[in-house]
């Protein structure tokens, strides 16, 4: 009887368990529908001020970029004037890609409450050790997450279309780009960049279990280059400017990741 007591209890735990997970996935899919509703309501200037900005050369990316050329005399990093033309093809491809601008917005501003909900669910779980390691966790990955949207968006994303803007296999064949190729870019680019931003976050973690340590990663310190130079490669347009300053901010990240990973390494040995 107790061993069939005890099995129920467990039984009972697993669904207490899984009846939270659902009410977290419930709440989770809320934040994002009802951030993005108030998105598809100022889609037009999301659309007008956000989203197609980029295409123009009075983008402010553009304009830092020209000064930063004029002040090193490097005469490439001036792109001159453009406005690439963007067409709809489908009936309801104007429509199609508010909702999945929307939907793709509303993903970012609910990003750190979604963080939050998910800390609460896996928190119980965890040793009081565990929670002192992660203590301000979801700050840090939600600060992270939004600094690389914010770094794909004024970065990556000018690169990118410039780049594809002006290359040209012949000089008879214009360049009409369609909406949802010219959205599907700046999604990818904005929110990849967002996740990859969280290396440092990652770097710490496999620290405290064990898998990765300091003097490991100082060790192997080319490789991680090599790795993400070949991320960089990826991301990043074909071209010397555009690899060195997407390749340098992510190195920076990984000797970030170092720099806490040890320091809280010291911590803990002085602790011991």
């Amino acid at each position: 009887m107790a061993a069939k007591k005890k099995n129920n209890d467990n039984e009972m735990t697993l669904m207490d368990h899984l009846n939270e997970l659902r009410g977290l996935l419930f709440k989770a899919a809320l934040a994002i529908a009802a951030a993005g509703t108030l998105c598809y309501c100022f889609s037009k200037y999301i659309f007008d001020y956000v989203i197609l900005a980029p295409k123009n050369s009075n983008f402010i990316t553009y304009q830092w970029l020209c000064d930063l050329g004029q002040f090193f005399h490097i005469d490439t990093l001036c792109f001159g004037k453009f406005d690439y033309p963007i067409i709809n093809l489908h009936m309801a491809g104007q429509f199609m890609s508010d909702v999945t601008v929307s939907f793709f917005s509303g993903v970012v501003l609910a990003f750190p409450y979604v963080l939050h909900l998910i800390w609460k669910f896996i928190k119980p779980a965890l040793h009081e050790k565990e929670k002192k390691y992660s203590k301000g966790a979801v700050s840090a990955m939600s600060f992270l997450f939004l600094l690389g949207i914010l770094f794909g968006y004024f970065l990556i994303v000018p690169l990118t279309i410039n780049w594809f803007g002006k290359y040209k296999v012949s000089g008879t064949v214009l360049d009409q780009w369609q909406l949802d190729s010219y959205i599907s870019t700046i999604t990818t680019v904005t929110l990849g960049m967002g996740i990859v931003f969280e290396i440092p976050i990652l770097i710490f973690f496999l620290s405290k279990i064990g898998i990765l340590t300091p003097p490991f990663m100082r060790r192997t310190r080319k490789y991680a280059f090599l790795i993400i130079l070949i991320i960089a490669a990826i991301i990043a347009p074909p071209d010397v400017i555009s690899l060195l300053m997407v390749t340098i901010p992510l190195y920076a990240l990984y000797e970030v990741g170092i720099f806490f990973a040890a320091r809280s390494a010291k911590k803990d040995a002085l602790k011991e």
